[in-house]
């Protein structure tokens, strides 16, 4: 049967129906300010200034739920921002409705004069300091720690040189075994793995050698090289899409402003991170070492709840559950969610669930009672996916 001969009228109907669409949505962008396109609006204070790193603590929201403080580390690939993307897309306004003394440190965006920076001096100076100053100004005596991406192997790490400052440690979408994806049956994921793995030293040290740092435009092609499609499309199929929608049209500009908003990484840091990381992989191995003290995983001694994201191409499932049995605690949790590396926290479906989920795991363990932790943690060792 010969295909039916589409109909010129129809034809001319949709053209016109999308020239309309186009031309309002070109109207609605250009009318848009950057005012309009806020992120990271959440009021905060700031509380520490030491070098380009800022320690803010958010006003509170609501009845205080949980007494220990709670700090914020982020990624120096990307901004805590992420956490605070909009109002009703925010997991730190949602651990704050939760009752959360929460607390953020930003790392502002290093230049090559802060070349010489390494890992060590992040975890046992900036970090160090932040806990410090949250410890003098509550009374507290220990803090949590919410460390996401790479955050999250710098809490890791802090908590093991550090264990008796750590109450609980969290951490979300966190590189543990920088080479598990090499037995990983998904190879749509870990291929930023692969190719850090790719280079030779000399490669990295070349690279810090021009730059000084580990630029974020740089490591903003190579992730949107991890989903190309998505990439080249986003800009007219994607954008198209939500043009016609005022607040999903915010919504995507929100994303783009974060995406182009991203620091470099300190040279020093960025060295340590590729080659004795991704590619030696020492802190799964324990060999990791910072300055002249070991960061042994048998140190960590608190409970720790270690978030993945199902479908993360950047940070596989499979990189992350690699904790059981490595730390010196019995009270180790894990907890699988949908989505993917920054749809955990900015997706409609993810809202609530995060937040809700570390605020329920942090107030069973909320106490200075060693023994009434010893309970709580007890033979526990969970994974939900």
């Amino acid at each position: 049967m010969p295909e039916s001969i589409p109909n010129p009228a129809e034809l001319l109907r949709e053209a016109a129906a999308f020239n309309t669409k186009v031309t309002a949505g070109l109207e609605r962008l250009n009318s848009i300010t950057d005012d309009q396109v806020e992120i990271a609006t959440t009021p905060k204070d700031a509380v520490l200034q030491t070098d380009k790193v800022t320690l803010f603590r958010y006003r509170p929201l609501a009845e205080s739920r949980i007494s220990t403080p709670v700090l914020i580390v982020y990624s120096l690939i990307g901004r805590y921002t992420m956490t605070d993307l909009q109002e009703d897309r925010s997991l730190v306004r949602n651990l704050l409705n939760l009752g959360v003394d929460l607390w953020v440190v930003d790392w502002g965006n290093p230049t090559r004069a802060d070349r010489w920076l390494s890992i060590d001096d992040y975890v046992s100076g900036y970090i160090d300091d932040c806990v410090t100053a949250i410890l003098d100004a509550t009374g507290a005596d220990k803090v949590n720690l919410l460390g996401i991406c790479e955050g999250g192997v710098f809490t890791l790490a802090y908590a093991a040189l550090e264990p008796a400052r750590v109450n609980n440690l969290v951490l979300a979408i966190t590189p543990l075994d920088f080479h598990a994806d090499e037995h990983a049956a998904d190879v749509e994921k870990g291929f930023i793995n692969v190719w850090t793995r790719s280079l030779t030293k000399e490669d990295v040290d070349q690279m810090i050698e021009v730059w000084g740092v580990l630029p974020g435009e740089f490591m903003g092609a190579v992730f949107s090289m991890l989903t190309p499609v998505r990439s080249a499309t986003k800009y007219n199929l994607d954008l198209l899409d939500v043009a016609d929608d005022e607040k999903k049209l915010l919504n995507f500009l929100r994303m783009e402003k974060w995406l182009g908003d991203r620091p470099n990484h300190a040279g020093e840091a960025a060295k340590q991170w590729l080659k004795e990381l991704y590619q030696d992989n020492k802190l799964i191995n324990n060999t990791w070492k910072l300055g002249d003290r070991d960061v042994d995983l048998s140190k960590v001694t608190m409970p720790v709840l270690n978030i993945f994201a199902l479908n993360d191409h950047i940070i596989p499932p499979a990189t992350s559950q690699v904790l059981d049995g490595k730390l010196g605690t019995d009270d180790y949790s894990e907890l699988g969610l949908p989505g993917g590396h920054i749809g955990l926290f900015v997706s409609a479906k993810s809202q609530g669930i995060v937040g809700n989920g570390i605020v329920d795991w942090l107030s069973e363990r909320d106490t200075a009672n060693s023994a009434d932790r010893a309970e709580v943690g007890s033979g526990t060792n969970n994974t939900t996916e």
